[in-house]
């Protein structure tokens, strides 16, 4: 049984993508940078998606998100495909730039997950033990002094993919947006400082615990990017779509989700039966929007 994707209106989530094979397609340089935070700012604006952190590592990227009008299949189709396109002009090659497979988006339930998940997107660089502080990390990340602050114009990178002339503009404008549930800029600045910062710290500890030692700046950008990390990736891991901290939250959400998978799948057999007047739930995205059925509005 197939379980359709639940996208609902004014829901945040955690979206991670990566690379084929895990290469590191994404290594950071001035032109990579440009053309990962240039997609990034035109599929937001596109999509009316409000963005709160991101952090492109080599081979993979999160963003924590918020979807107001229920369009996160289309911002990612557009964010994935253009730089696909751009990065691959950029390094001279053809082939898919992306793991096989759909991305990953993780529903943030309540606000206490949202700051751990902020947390965790920007300690990525220092949990993976490329830099020992995530503010080193030479490729694009969203600093905590940028969040809710004013809008950064990201101009269109030059060459390559991006003509000129072309149907993309010229600059494009990115704001780190307060995610729903945060009132007060300093309140959430400092949450999301000090989760960081317990982050980066556990991950430290963690790294030379094991003997090990931080690939700095410079390592990281004179990787190959048609290199892969040596350890083995972790097989048949679980695919989460909800996360929340507090148990009873998590149930709630995890028993909404079923209903919503319950409910879907009656009524498209509805629908396939000839039934009339078949309303699917709310959340629905594919038959939606290249279908046209009906759903349930809030």
């Amino acid at each position: 049984m197939s379980y359709p994707r639940q996208v609902l209106p004014g829901a945040t989530y955690l979206v991670t993508r990566r690379c084929t094979q895990r290469q590191f397609l994404l290594r950071p340089s001035g032109q990579t940078n440009a053309i990962l935070l240039y997609c990034l700012a035109r599929a937001a604006s596109l999509y009316g998606v409000e963005v709160h952190a991101c952090c492109f590592l080599s081979n993979h990227y999160h963003l924590v998100v918020t979807d107001p009008r229920a369009h996160l299949p289309e911002f990612m189709r557009y964010l994935n495909e253009h730089v696909a396109r751009a990065l691959n002009a950029s390094l001279g090659r053809w082939e898919s730039l992306w793991a096989p497979g759909s991305y990953s988006a993780v529903r943030l339930v309540a606000a206490e997950d949202v700051i751990a998940k902020i947390a965790y997107t920007l300690a990525n660089p220092v949990a993976a033990g490329l830099v020992e502080r995530a503010e080193h990390w030479p490729g694009v990340w969203s600093h905590p002094r940028e969040l809710d602050g004013p809008s950064r114009v990201v101009l269109r990178p030059e060459g390559g993919f991006f003509r000129p002339r072309g149907p993309t503009p010229e600059s494009c404008e990115l704001r780190l947006t307060l995610p729903p549930g945060f009132d007060e800029r300093v309140v959430y600045v400092e949450a999301v400082r000090q989760a960081l910062r317990a982050q980066e710290d556990a991950a430290v500890l963690a790294v030379r615990g094991r003997g090990g030692a931080f690939l700095g700046r410079r390592g990281v950008m004179d990787q190959s990017v048609t290199g892969a990390p040596t350890a083995p990736e972790p097989r048949r891991g679980l695919r989460p779509r909800i996360a929340a901290r507090d148990r009873w939250k998590r149930i709630e959400a995890l028993l909404r989700l079923r209903d919503f998978i319950e409910a879907y799948h009656a009524a498209r057999d509805a629908m396939r039966a000839g039934l009339a007047g078949v309303l699917f739930p709310l959340g629905t995205y594919w038959l939606r929007v290249h279908q046209r059925v009906a759903c349930i509005q809030v």
